[in-house]
């Protein structure tokens, strides 16, 4: 700023002038939603705050994707450790501003999740990430073998129906069981979470695989966030991450997700197969 107008201001005076998004950021956290969404991805990413003390805390983020195929952020709440009950709270809160009917949660194996959401829509199918899944297992696999786990496990999630990655799986399984009974029997457990995006068109499912489209804003977020050691009090944190996610709601607006105009129809009969309207 100083070198643009020739003047400087202190980190107060930056923060006063910033208080101005605080009543939009309430604004903007209570606004009524839309009664559709696709695709709902949840993820939440860790920063740190000061309350008092320095500590880890969760940002929470949902990414709606309307019926039409745009992105839209719903919301983000910061505070406490990311939990099932936290997230329970946050879809309530969706659905209390008039988010009722969903087609799929995207979102990682965190222990409990899948349960909070269906408690809030019962109707919607499960997403598991598949991506964070592969890491998962390749972490816990030795060295030598994870390009080869990795290939046989991309040969499970790209098969094009589900009759055919079910085949690809017992390939994996027969291969791979005695040597790693634990990784095999995990996939295993998870397979039907991990297949559901096989049931949509095939025109979207390289989007609904995986939570990269909302990591893709956690990234921006990090990316502003990585210059500051802290964040001094949780009213920063929030002005931070509401500024540039409504950058990125921006960019969005004009820019369909790429295959949901041709699954249009089907997405709409999926809706009228789970809530009859």
């Amino acid at each position: 700023i100083e070198r643009i107008v020739g003047s400087s201001y202190s980190p107060t005076t930056i923060s006063n002038i910033t208080d101005a998004a605080v009543e939009d950021i309430e604004k903007w956290q209570k606004r009524p939603l839309a009664k559709r969404y696709s695709v709902l991805y949840l993820d939440g990413l860790y920063i740190r705050l000061r309350r008092d003390t320095v500590g880890k805390e969760a940002i929470y983020f949902v990414l709606g994707i309307t019926e039409d195929g745009y992105r839209d952020i719903l919301g983000f709440y910061v505070g406490g450790q990311e939990s099932a009950s936290g997230w329970r709270d946050i879809l309530l809160d969706l659905y209390n501003r008039g988010l009722h009917q969903v087609l799929l949660g995207v979102f990682d194996g965190l222990a409990g999740l899948e349960e909070a959401f269906l408690d809030v829509y019962p109707k919607a199918d499960v997403q598991r990430c598949v991506i964070h899944k592969v890491r998962n297992t390749l972490n816990k696999v030795r060295k030598k073998d994870q390009y080869e786990i990795a290939e046989d496990l991309k040969a499970i999630y790209r098969s094009f129906t589900r009759e055919a990655a079910l085949a690809q799986f017992e390939a994996f399984q027969e291969k791979w069981a005695s040597k790693y009974p634990r990784e095999v029997a995990s996939w295993e457990q998870d397979l039907p979470v991990l297949l559901t995006f096989l049931s949509y068109p095939s025109s979207i499912r390289g989007v609904i695989y995986t939570t990269n489209w909302i990591e893709r804003a956690n990234k921006e977020i990090r990316k502003r966030l990585k210059p500051m050691n802290s964040l001094s009090n949780l009213k920063a944190a929030e002005k931070i991450v509401y500024l540039t996610l409504q950058d990125l709601q921006e960019c969005w607006s004009t820019r369909k997700l790429k295959g949901f105009a041709s699954a249009y129809t089907a997405l709409q009969d999926k809706f009228k197969q789970k809530y009859g309207e």
